[in-house]
């Protein structure tokens, strides 16, 4: 793009860099207080993601930063290995990530089953929702789902406005107040106005609420100088990753931020007509911000789609409107961060219980009722792993079943048998693969071809014959007697390993 150009496309990016900046500042620390940590983590990682990642991004209207899809991992990380070690997991998936797009792997990242996708946020979705509902309460989540959900009626209660009660119900009160605002504004906002997120106008309301009624709920903690929140990595720490848990910690994470990342690119591709995503360069962008997000220890960061699709919505054609979202992240920080600390933790909880519940993507269950019932149990299978016990765990149960199905297709043979016009003549007609599974049902069906008989076996339906069904059909040969005439052509074309000659052929 040259100067002109760039000077003609600069107020329409401008404007969609706001509107993305305004969509970011809320979920950036939603996110982060989800993920248990500090709300400048996740600005410190919108900032990244904006300024250093839109600058390298190999998909131009991608726009990066953290997500919810991620939030469940990282509290789980933090959890069991201090917020010290993520700072090292994180440079260690950032390296991995880089090294991916290096190696133009980008697309097999992509290969993933939907319908473990799916599952997987729809899991995410409901944990966040789960352990949101506590903090929307001002008290804090349990470690897992299950203690979250036992735990709820227990918060509830606590929180109702009885005579000995706390501030819970205000907290409660506003975090609903959040939800009800960006409901509303999704299905009553005028088309003009289409541009303003629904989060930043729940979260303002209730932060004008709360400051005039002067609540005495949580606030965002939010240091004057934002370098207050940057914590090192540690080469003590660093040595610590020889640990196998946080090796597959680190793994976990490069591949399901980088299988999020290129679906939403591919996602955002689809908005719009201009240039194509370059995965690869994408993958390597990521890798680069995920280890400056180590470095300093902040969250990690994905493409992410809701921040990208109001990108694509404002009218951004170039990445210059990321690049400017994430100068707006740091400019508000740096000069209005008194403004951040007036926001209740209420208002941001309520915020992603609402992105927590558009996780769980009703439609997209249906949509895979086209293709069976193997993708909709996936879906539900993936969702539940995760839910009762862990992210990793769900996801590789949802991997399982997609193989699963996809060995039991590939395992499927239709033989049948055919008398021929001419006498002594018979012929087997195998469809489908003929592996060893089959073994056992394509020897029934030889011990019943009469013996002398001369048997034609046409390789043409075969999408592949192992050695063990071709063993199995000399072996026949040799004991019964009968004479075997298998298609020289199809041999070649389907046959596993070196050809060899067939008794008869």
């Amino acid at each position: 793009m040259n100067i002109t150009q760039l000077k003609a496309a600069l107020p329409r990016e401008l404007l969609a860099s706001v509107v993305v900046f305004l969509v970011a500042l809320p979920l950036c620390m939603g996110i982060a207080i989800a993920s248990g940590m500090p709300p400048a983590k996740g600005l410190i990682t919108g900032i990244i993601g904006g300024i250093v990642v839109g600058f390298l991004a190999g998909s131009p209207l991608q726009v990066s930063g953290p997500a919810a899809g991620l939030a469940v991992l990282v509290f789980e990380l933090v959890r069991q290995h201090g917020m010290a070690m993520l700072g090292p997991i994180l440079l260690l998936a950032g390296i991995l990530q880089l090294l991916a797009g290096r190696l133009r792997l980008g697309c097999w990242f992509r290969v993933t089953a939907p319908a473990v996708v799916y599952g997987m946020l729809a899991g995410i979705g409901v944990l966040i929702v789960l352990s949101q509902v506590h903090v929307m309460f001002d008290t804090a989540p349990q470690p897992s789902g299950m203690q979250n959900l036992l735990a709820f009626p227990a918060t509830v209660s606590a929180a109702l406005p009885l005579e000995d009660a706390g501030s819970g119900w205000i907290a409660g009160a506003l975090g609903l107040g959040t939800i009800a605002i960006m409901w509303a504004w999704e299905r009553l906002r005028p088309q003009k106005l289409r541009f303003v997120p629904g989060a930043l106008l729940g979260v303002a309301a209730m932060t004008a609420v709360a400051m005039w009624l002067a609540l005495p709920v949580n606030r965002v903690q939010v240091p004057a100088d934002l370098s207050e929140a940057i914590d090192w990595i540690r080469p003590d720490d660093l040595m610590k990753l020889a640990d196998p848990t946080l090796l597959v910690a680190a793994f976990a994470l490069a591949f399901i931020a980088s299988a999020e990342t290129l679906l939403s690119a591919a996602a955002v591709d689809r908005m719009h007509s201009g240039q194509r995503s370059d995965f690869d360069r994408e993958l390597s962008a990521q890798g680069i911000g995920n280890m400056l997000c180590g470095l300093l220890g902040a969250l990690p960061m994905t493409g992410v789609i809701v921040r990208s699709s109001a990108n694509v919505q404002a009218g951004a054609q170039t990445r210059a409107s990321a690049i400017l979202h994430g100068v707006w992240l740091l400019a508000f920080v740096v000069v209005l961060s008194s403004v951040l600390q007036q926001i209740p933790v209420a208002s941001l909880a309520g915020v992603l219980v609402y992105t927590g519940i558009k996780l769980v993507d009703f439609k997209a269950l249906r949509g895979l009722r086209r293709y069976g019932r193997m993708p909709m149990f996936t879906y539900v299978a993936t969702a539940m792993a995760i839910i009762f016990t862990d992210l990793l765990t769900g996801v590789l149960l949802g991997f399982a079943l997609t193989l699963l199905k996809l060995a039991f297709k590939a395992a499927r043979l239709k033989i049948c048998l055919i008398q021929l016009a001419s006498s002594g003549h018979m012929e087997l007609r195998l469809s489908g693969a003929a592996t060893f599974l089959k073994v056992p049902a394509l020897t029934q069906v030889l011990d019943t071809v009469p013996a002398g008989t001369t048997l034609h076996v046409p390789l043409a339906n075969l999408t592949y014959i192992d050695h063990s069904c071709l063993e199995l059909l000399e072996d026949w040969s040799k004991s019964s007697g009968s004479i075997l005439r298998i298609e020289p052509r199809g041999l070649k074309r389907r046959v596993e390993g070196r050809l060899r000659s067939v008794a008869g052929t």
